[in-house]
């Protein structure tokens, strides 16, 4: 009997503060934005000082590529998601 109750009140003030934080957060791509610009801004800016050195290579290009092209399609939606906001 006592451990129905308490697992009835466990199971009852999880599904309150899940429905407290669903209310919260909102969901979409904007909760970490500027984390993305900042990382995306850093990346393209070494990797344009690094263009210039003797150091730079095919692989090191492509390196910057894999870590830049996903940053750059988060920013897209980003981008997209603030403006529909507005719209």
């Amino acid at each position: 009997m006592l451990l129905s109750v308490i697992s009835s009140s466990i199971i009852s003030s999880s599904a309150i503060s899940s429905s407290a934080i669903s209310m919260v957060t909102s969901p979409g791509l904007p909760q970490y934005g500027a984390a993305v610009v900042v990382g995306l801004i850093a990346l393209l800016s070494l990797k344009e000082v690094l263009s210039a050195s003797k150091c730079w290579n095919k692989s090191l290009n492509s390196s910057f590529n894999l870590a830049i092209i996903p940053l750059l399609l988060s920013f897209a939606g980003i981008v997209v998601f603030k403006v529909a906001e507005i719209i």
